[in-house]
């Protein structure tokens, strides 16, 4: 699988105190994500893979088809943003993966997705 797509990602996240429930160990996050597509290609976003894993040493892996129920398509220079969300058991955690790209020809590549931090307001000094 080719790499030489410049299509970066950029995440922000939000701990969202309205839905989580730390006395049932339930920490409820967002992330806004940005994907940018740099190249010269047009490419569609297949499928994703995620790694979570909370503060105990949990991992869960989720994978499937596009992200919130869409396979978009960016076209040179064009961006996507979507916000999705995680649940954790512990109120700090990670996530990183990947998205499965294709371009019009039909290549397939990875977009990496970097690693980064869920946690509640205040719990890291």
């Amino acid at each position: 699988m080719s790499s030489h797509y410049n299509v970066p990602v950029e995440v922000e996240t939000f701990y969202i105190a309205a839905q989580s429930d730390p006395a049932a160990e339930r920490y409820v996050f967002a992330y806004t994500i940005t994907i940018r597509n740099h190249s010269s290609d047009t490419v569609r976003l297949l499928r994703r893979y995620w790694l979570i894993t909370d503060a105990n040493g949990k991992q869960t892996e989720v994978e499937g088809d596009g992200v919130v129920g869409e396979q978009p398509q960016l076209a040179p220079g064009s961006s996507y943003r979507y916000t999705s969300g995680a649940v954790l058991e512990t109120p700090v955690g990670n996530m990183q993966g990947h998205y499965e790209m294709e371009t019009l020809q039909q290549e397939r590549f990875h977009a990496a997705i970097p690693l980064f931090r869920l946690a509640m307001p205040n719990i890291l000094n």
